[in-house]
């Protein structure tokens, strides 16, 4: 499975930006997804994921409220919508794909299988 995120960019606090990741392959489906991020002089971190019928998602604490994570199994797409971004926000943000990710690891980036290039995301104050 190849990951491709697309969609950051610079926005100023309180605006709204839409990240999307395309993945290739007929199997998309049979894939959890999930969002991480790191920022500058950070470890990477969780920020959402989402089971293969799209019907679950689950969140940080510090993006819930504010992120939506979603999927479109006939595009081969997951998107997260960012609302209210603050600075801290900003953040390279990477997508993941996991064949076999079980609950006790959605949140945790050795649950992925596959991971994106990243798409860099900067909330100006």
């Amino acid at each position: 499975v190849q990951l491709q995120a697309s969609g950051g960019g610079l926005v100023q606090a309180g605006g709204s930006l839409r990240l999307s990741c395309t993945a290739s392959g007929r199997t998309f489906s049979s894939y959890a997804m999930a969002w991480f991020r790191q920022g500058p002089g950070k470890e990477r971190e969780f920020v959402a994921a989402i089971r293969r019928s799209g019907q679950v998602t689950y969140y940080a604490d510090s993006v819930k409220g504010r992120f939506t994570m979603s999927r479109d199994n006939a595009k081969n797409t997951v998107y997260l919508q960012m609302n209210s971004l603050k600075p801290e926000d900003t953040a390279v943000y990477y997508c993941a794909a996991g064949s076999g990710t079980i609950l006790s690891s959605v949140r945790q980036q050795a649950g992925y299988d596959y991971w994106g290039q990243g798409t860099q995301v900067t909330v100006s104050s």
